[in-house]
């Protein structure tokens, strides 16, 4: 229990210093802002380029993690709605606000930190798979049925078209891409510049756990409960649960990797989803869900560490 404490208790006891910052007015709710630019426009990017641009593109770019992973999230998107609409009577644009809570893991913010620990090799490459699956699938399809859900049917060509410029913009996307390209044709960054990117890389971690805790304690929360605890218990056990069974189904070669995976599917929702659903009119709930299913992580990741043995 002291070895999996080692490993989730740094992690959050960032967040909680990044936390305590902000309610004792070290620093404004507003300063969050700037950290978070700085992790996903730079820190992030580089951390990814570093990580693509080294070896084989064949090594990085693993299609049997991707696979699984995609069509796990896929499935918790589908079941979710399906029970939002027919079970709860919610409207579709509703269902797709309660998916987006429960299906897409905050990746790079909290799930890195903890798979760096754990497999410095491959957590950034595996990284990597889940920004594209993040990126390029389920946040569209979510967008794009929250907007049909909303009556947007008519606006399909912006929508689409904002979708499209908003990945062209992705940094993460766009040094994923830009690290394929080098390792595809075999150049490497001049010496400097790859210390140079290697060094920004590293503060990618620490500075988004800091990010998280100030974040959370510049939250307005509303209680539902109920819905609450519905978006809580599908992320945290649902998503991870329905992922294993994708990898059940798509087995990948590698044991580690695979746990790992499922892993990732453990964490708390991406920390913008109270922004997301702003535009929806849900972010008071959104706020509560994000605070609860964050506390909450705590004890389902230190649980899966436990359960699977990734930690003597």
């Amino acid at each position: 229990m002291l070895a999996i404490l080692a490993i989730t208790g740094p992690i959050f006891i960032l967040i909680a210093v990044g936390f305590a910052a902000v309610r004792l007015r070290v620093l404004a709710t507003t300063d969050m802002r700037a950290l978070g630019v700085f992790v996903i426009n730079f820190a992030l990017p580089a951390l990814l380029f570093t990580a693509m641009s080294a070896g084989s593109v064949t090594q990085k770019l693993r299609l049997d993690l991707l696979l699984p992973y995609a069509l796990g999230s896929l499935a918790v998107v589908g079941l979710v709605a399906a029970l939002a609409m027919t079970v709860l009577r919610r409207k579709l644009q509703m269902a797709a606000v309660l998916a987006m809570g429960m299906s897409v893991s905050n990746s790079a913010f909290i799930g890195f930190p903890i798979a760096q620990q754990l497999s410095p090799a491959t957590a950034s490459a595996a990284l990597a798979v889940y920004a594209m699956v993040e990126a390029l699938i389920m946040f569209p399809l979510l967008m794009a049925l929250a907007e049909l859900g909303g009556g947007g049917g008519g606006r399909w060509p912006l929508v689409l078209r904002g979708i499209v410029l908003s990945l062209a913009r992705n940094p993460m996307i766009l040094a994923i891409l830009a690290g394929v390209a080098l390792s595809a044709l075999g150049l490497k960054l001049p010496l400097p510049a790859a210390r140079a990117t290697e060094l920004l890389g590293s503060t990618a971690a620490p500075v988004a756990l800091f990010y998280i805790g100030g974040t959370l304690a510049g939250l307005k929360v509303r209680i539902a409960a109920g819905d609450i605890g519905l978006i809580v218990a599908g992320k945290l056990l649902l998503h991870p649960l329905v992922v294993y069974l994708a990898f059940l189904a798509l087995p990948l070669d590698g044991a580690e990797l695979q746990t790992a995976a499922v892993l990732n599917a453990c964490m708390p929702m991406m920390s913008i989803y109270p922004i997301l659903a702003q535009k929806y009119g849900q972010e008071g709930l959104c706020a509560a869900a994000l605070v609860a299913t964050t506390v909450t992580s705590f004890f389902t990741i230190s649980a899966f560490l436990w359960v699977s043995g990734t930690v003597g």
